[in-house]
């Protein structure tokens, strides 16, 4: 009678110990189940950051043109004109050491063909460029470049496309942490509407990638004034 109750006793705890490891593993499969699906549970959105900032630096070339037929006078009335600029620049805020002077350009239209015989045989084409932080300074310039008529100098536009006027904004590292902090801001004021709208409760981030900066002209005629833009994409875990 022993004998028998000794094969009963370990089928019955090896029956037991099958059901308990059959509960533990059902149960650890729910709660792994459970944890598979609130990460599967996420919103992404987009935060976004704009601004619009006036720009640093100005390249502005001052361009003007100069005919005639005889070389050794052109080049004479060139320099004395080039100083005349010079001075006039100057006189409005721009420091001599902001100012490079280009070699002259000349063109010899008789060498040209189809060119009218009556024209000037030389054409001289005179670059100064301003190179300058004082952007503000060179856009009053740009209103008061009439004054050189005066002295005979007829200033072309600096939006001529040999020539173009150029302002950059180089200080973006002084306005990147506080306009990625913004879009951040933006992007979970959009997580926690849609967790809103879905009735469940935001979470912590679950993934996030920064955009990259971006640089443009406002419009065309404001090229001093620039739109800096940034977007992040934020994931976010629901509960």
């Amino acid at each position: 009678m022993k004998g028998s109750q000794i094969p009963f006793k370990k089928n019955y705890i090896l029956g037991t110990s099958i059901v308990l490891a059959a509960l533990v593993n059902g149960v650890l499969l729910f709660y792994a189940a459970r944890t598979l699906k609130s990460y599967d549970d996420t919103v992404t959105v987009r935060g976004l950051c704009e601004r619009e900032i006036m720009a640093d630096r100005a390249i502005y070339p001052v361009v003007y043109k100069e005919t005639g037929n005889d070389l050794p006078t052109l080049y004479a009335s060139v320099n004395k004109k080039n100083a005349e600029v010079l001075r006039f620049l100057q006189e409005n805020g721009i420091d001599s050491s902001e100012v490079s002077v280009s070699a002259p350009r000349i063109v010899d239209n008789s060498s040209m063909q189809y060119t009218n015989n009556s024209a000037n045989r030389y054409v001289i084409t005179s670059v100064l460029t301003v190179c300058t932080g004082k952007v503000q300074t060179v856009l009053d310039i740009q209103s008061r470049l009439s004054q050189l008529m005066d002295k005979g100098i007829a200033i072309g536009s600096g939006n001529e496309w040999e020539n173009p006027a150029v302002f950059e904004f180089t200080a973006l590292n002084d306005v990147k942490p506080a306009m990625i902090e913004e879009a951040n801001k933006n992007a979970r004021a959009a997580a926690e509407q849609f967790a809103k709208d879905s009735r469940s409760r935001l979470g912590k981030i679950n993934s996030a990638t920064q955009g990259l900066f971006s640089i443009e002209n406002r419009d065309q005629n404001t090229p001093h004034i620039k739109r800096v833009r940034v977007v992040t994409n934020v994931s976010y875990r629901l509960r």
